[in-house]
């Protein structure tokens, strides 16, 4: 299948399930639930859908029990809003690169902003004999 219409199609998904999460869904367990992304196999038969929540382990651990729970809820509305022969089966994925964003920025900041200086006999030392950039 064409990659332009995958695009479409994970980019559609997307969108609805996103909706469907934050509007239809009711469960006291789910957390603030972004859905980052979806990639969808070539047969359209499974989607994998990266959501990304805000909170801690614990809050993490219940959003995703909340939405493998209401799999089957969210399947039949993506069926009724997105018109595809079959609807694929939903396989959630927590997808924890703003975790890691967060903490890198933090390993960033506990160095007062300032990048370590490269030494440069470090950076150009070669082992070719004929380098004009050798470093003896």
């Amino acid at each position: 299948m064409k990659r332009e219409r995958m695009g479409r199609i994970d980019h559609e998904l997307q969108r609805e399930l996103a909706r469907l999460i934050s509007t239809e869904l009711k469960d006291p367990r789910l957390g603030f639930t972004t859905v980052t992304r979806v990639e969808i196999t070539n047969d359209l038969q499974k989607a994998k859908v990266f959501v990304s929540i805000i909170g801690d382990r614990h809050v993490a651990k219940q959003t995703m029990t909340a939405l493998e729970s209401a799999k089957g809820f969210l399947r039949g509305g993506l069926g009724h809003a997105v018109a595809l022969r079959h609807t694929p089966e939903l396989a959630f994925i927590e997808d924890r690169t703003t975790e890691r964003a967060i903490a890198l920025s933090k390993v960033l900041a506990g160095t007062n902003g300032s990048p370590q200086p490269v030494v440069e006999s470090d950076a150009l030392t070669t082992t070719d004999p004929e380098s004009p950039h050798d470093s003896q």
